[in-house]
């Protein structure tokens, strides 16, 4: 069975997020998007905890689903295209603040779980440690290691998946508080690490620069903080519905069984290229070196962004290729390719109407960005929403690079493309 995966996401118990992060409002988005399994994130939270220990019951192995009349509540809400059955598998991130080496190291980690109880002795575990009630996401001052550990005391059933690998802020490359090697930071335990999480300002391509991560599998995910954001990067599996098969391909790096990733574009992620922000800089890794990594403006210290990072550890050539590279697609979400056609925000009413139009008619958004011929999108959106999709599969796109914590900016279409379909 074909199926689409987003195991990293935020509660509303989490930090800047949308109040709609229930398990709920997630089941309606996931069908509307064509994701089948969700991660709930967020399972350290107490309230959280109990919410999803409510609302879910068992599916297949490993795998939990709404209880009837909470899926209920939203079926009427979902056009009959899109329907379809929504799995939840149990995850969380944990933010680690820790010296080590003599540096202060900040780094976000993913656990993905099979089961409550397991969630429940490693949140018993954590909770000696920090406060868990504070944030779905904790921050404890705990080694990277340690929590692996724990982890793996629990169960060795669960993953462990360090997150968004090159943000230079919070994670295990990053410039700012990172390591050089995986090994660096997990020791003797490093061979439990099967998966890495690229993240938005990454993609595969800029990772098979790393031969030291090479034999790991890659994991995309949208991080989300709103349903809407849902899929924004996720991950294509082949395999059984259950946990256990999950689990089996991302820990042997199968490409037959977890056999495509889907991507932002990483121009867009907000750390791609290096810069400061209150000033406004955008600078490429070239620009930050001729400027001895000072902001032309202020001459304070920029931020050094992921491109410039994978730079600095790779130790292949761009478009180097390995033996088990799993093929990806880049996507814009279909929101933001109809604003630009209506020359509207993604979040207006026009967007909201059409994009409901759509989905009614030709199915779910990864369907349509993907798989839907632009013939047939045409005769349902306008000419010219059909060709920015066309353009998006294409990779036939501008983008100002996002950095220091600012989105890049898309561009899909140029005047001529708006000539033709006039």
């Amino acid at each position: 069975m074909q199926f689409i995966a987003d195991f990293h996401i935020h509660s509303h118990y989490s930090r800047a997020t949308s109040k709609e992060m229930d398990i709920v409002s997630l089941a309606k988005w996931g069908q509307l998007k064509g994701i089948n399994v969700i991660g709930t994130g967020d399972f350290t939270h107490p309230r959280w905890f109990e919410e999803l220990y409510e609302k879910l019951e068992p599916a297949e192995e490993g795998l939990f689903k709404l209880k009837d009349k909470y899926a209920e509540q939203i079926q009427t809400q979902i056009p009959k295209s899109c329907q379809n059955e929504i799995r939840f598998v149990l995850t969380a991130e944990i933010s680690s603040i820790y010296k080590k080496n003599g540096k202060v190291r900040k780094i976000h980690n993913v656990i993905v779980a099979p089961k409550f109880e397991y969630v429940a002795k490693i949140s018993a575990e954590l909770n000696k440690i920090g406060n868990l009630k504070s944030d779905g996401r904790p921050i404890l001052g705990l080694d990277a290691k340690k929590l692996l550990k724990i982890m793996l005391d629990v169960s060795e059933e669960c993953l462990f998946i360090p997150a968004h690998i090159w943000t230079p802020h919070f994670s295990v490359f990053g410039s700012m508080s990172g390591f050089d090697t995986l090994k660096e930071a997990f020791e003797e335990l490093t061979p439990y690490i099967y998966a890495l999480e690229t993240g938005l300002s990454s993609d595969p391509a800029m990772n098979f620069r790393l031969s030291q991560i090479n034999n790991l599998a890659l994991v995309s995910n949208s991080d989300a903080h709103s349903p809407q954001k849902l899929g924004r990067e996720a991950n294509v599996f082949n395999t059984d519905l259950n946990y256990k098969s999950i689990y089996t391909a991302i820990k042997n790096n199968d490409l037959e069984k977890f056999i495509a990733t889907i991507e932002f574009f990483p121009e867009e992620g907000k750390y791609h290229f290096d810069g400061h922000r209150n000033c406004q800089m955008r600078l490429s890794p070239k620009e930050t070196i001729k400027n001895n990594y000072l902001c032309p403006k202020c001459g304070k210290k920029v931020t050094i962004g992921v491109a410039h990072r994978v730079e600095d550890l790779a130790d292949k050539k761009e478009n180097f290729k390995p033996r088990k590279a799993r093929p990806f697609k880049s996507i814009i979400p279909l929101p933001e390719i109809i604003a630009e056609a209506l020359k509207v925000g993604p979040n207006s009413k026009k967007v909201a109407i059409i994009y409901q139009n759509m989905l009614n008619a030709l199915g779910n958004e990864f369907s349509i960005l993907l798989k839907k011929e632009i013939f047939d999108i045409e005769k349902v959106a306008t000419p010219l929403i059909a060709e920015g999709i066309r353009k998006m599969r294409a990779g036939d796109i501008q983008i100002k690079a996002g950095y220091d914590g600012e989105f890049g900016t898309v561009k899909i279409f140029k005047d001529e493309d708006r000539e033709k379909q006039s």
